[in-house]
């Protein structure tokens, strides 16, 4: 069994990239997916696209769920026997962790593939927001695509394949859109040892809610609208699968921009979750329940958590 780890920060374009390779495939796939949040959402997109999918939610593979991903790993191998074997880590997970696990349940070959997202990746590299935990992703990368180059440059996208070649000459890199490579993923043989970097606390929020009530597509528009501008705290990352009044859509924010598409079939119950830093809850909770307020039941539940992640 092959095994493709799918790393990169939130909102980089794993999900995107999964489903192109899937989609490409005669393999008999599996995807297993540790969503950063109490409700699953990219579980449900890959189950959306016929993907065969399993689901981690709520925690981190390389810390708090670490034995869950251990055990469930055994699961896969034993019942389901797929001959591709996707993991994607939420993108606060570090890959060397995740190879330690692999490592210990016997699964190889296992490449590596690290998403960056190409209009922020200069600004966190020099920053160090991220530190030594977004540097894991990059080092232990085979192969590294630098996603959305559509948006900057080709100046930038060269500075920044320059960068990534000096962090991790190791790795083979492509400038990408969509995060599609055009063709079939490469066949990379790894030939070193995951390379453990130090712990790096990064302390991000989470809110989730289940929305029980159908609202219109202009309501969640303008939430997440107010999300982009700042309303509701430094929103990192926010996804949402949503039945609307005007059919099920697909809302996303990453790297400041929002996507709000169709979603192939009907949502049964919706959902969101956001990632960030000084979340306004009580603001979130007011706002959707104002939306709400017309409905003879609840119209949501909610959850705020906060987490400290470290990079092993």
């Amino acid at each position: 069994m092959k095994t493709t780890i799918v790393c990169g920060l939130l909102g980089a374009g794993k999900t995107t990239f999964i489903q192109e390779v899937a989609k490409n495939t005669r393999e008999k796939t599996v995807v297993l997916v540790n969503d950063f949040g109490k409700v699953g959402i990219d579980g449900a997109i890959f189950s959306g696209s016929g993907i065969e999918s399993i689901e981690l939610p709520s925690g981190c593979v390389c810390c708090t769920l670490k034995f869950d991903l251990i055990t469930t790993l055994q699961k896969i191998t034993e019942t389901l026997a797929p001959e591709h074997l996707i993991i994607e880590p939420s993108g606060v997970a570090s890959p060397s962790a995740v190879l330690e696990a692999l490592d210990l349940v016997k699964i190889s070959p296992v490449t590596i593939v690290g998403i960056i997202d190409a209009t922020e990746f200069l600004e966190l590299h020099e920053s160090q927001m991220f530190g030594n935990f977004f540097e894991d992703q990059i080092v232990n990368s085979d192969i590294i695509l630098v996603n959305k180059t559509d948006l900057v440059d080709k100046g930038t996208t060269s500075r920044i394949v320059h960068i990534l070649e000096t962090i991790n000459p190791r790795g083979v890199t492509f400038p990408t859109i969509n995060a599609s490579l055009n063709g079939p993923l490469p066949a990379v043989s790894r030939t070193w040892s995951p390379v453990r970097k130090l712990e790096t606390h990064i302390h991000l929020e989470t809110f989730t809610a289940n929305v029980i009530k159908t609202e219109p597509l202009s309501f969640c528009k303008n939430l997440f609208s107010g999300m982009v501008e700042g309303t509701f705290g430094r929103v990192v990352r926010a996804k949402a699968l949503v039945q609307t009044s005007e059919g099920p859509f697909r809302l996303d924010i990453s790297s400041g921009r929002l996507d709000c598409v169709p979603f192939d079939k009907p949502v049964s119950h919706s959902r969101l979750v956001i990632i960030g830093e000084d979340l306004k809850r009580e603001l979130l909770l007011a706002k959707l329940s104002a939306g709400s307020q017309n409905s003879s039941t609840p119209g949501l539940t909610g959850t705020v958590a906060t987490h400290n992640i470290l990079s092993s």
